[in-house]
């Protein structure tokens, strides 16, 4: 049986439930998915947008900043509760994209997602693509971060083209 769009599982659900679903339903639609012509592309562009404001988060030393923040000065952007943020579609795109999802939570202060080096996920949600805190737009020049927000807006736009094909399609085989 198909997945319904309207899943029973909601953004309110427990992110081990929203896991469960997205690995089910890898399992059965997976390869079609990935498959399907479009989507195939799809997640190729998204994989190349991943890499490149990646590459560019590093090269402007903010992979960094961040690093040493969690490591050494006590803090991280990525605490526990961000991962409600993800809904299942998300999950599945990460799974689709080659992602092993955790089973349990690596650190009780940190993100479920995240583990000993950081974010396990290849797609992040906006917010997680998106902010900077001031410790980080302090010590990095203004270019360099327009530079990485033009980056940004590539991965969020290649995310959300292909979020909406993967519903598209797994509504017309519903």
């Amino acid at each position: 049986m198909m997945p319904n769009v309207q899943s029973p599982i909601s953004l309110s659900s427990p992110i081990e439930e929203k896991i469960a679903w997205a690995r089910r339903n890898y399992e059965k639609f997976g390869e079609a998915l990935i498959k399907e012509r479009e989507i195939a592309g799809l997640l190729e562009n998204l994989r190349e947008a991943v890499s490149a404001s990646r590459q560019e988060m590093a090269q402007t030393g903010i992979v960094e900043i961040c690093r040493r923040c969690d490591r050494e000065e006590g803090g991280s952007c990525c605490g526990a509760g961000i991962e409600n943020r993800y809904d299942v579609w998300l999950l599945l795109i990460n799974l689709l994209l080659g992602t092993r999802l955790p089973k349990e939570r690596y650190h009780p202060d940190a993100c479920f997602l995240s583990g000993e080096d950081g974010c396990l996920l290849a797609a992040r949600h906006i917010i997680c693509i998106n902010f900077l805190c001031k410790n980080v737009t302090d010590q990095v020049d203004p270019g360099q971060i327009s530079a990485l927000r033009e980056k940004e807006g590539a991965e969020a736009n290649a995310l959300f083209m292909l979020h909406e094909r993967i519903k598209s399609v797994l509504k017309t085989w519903t």
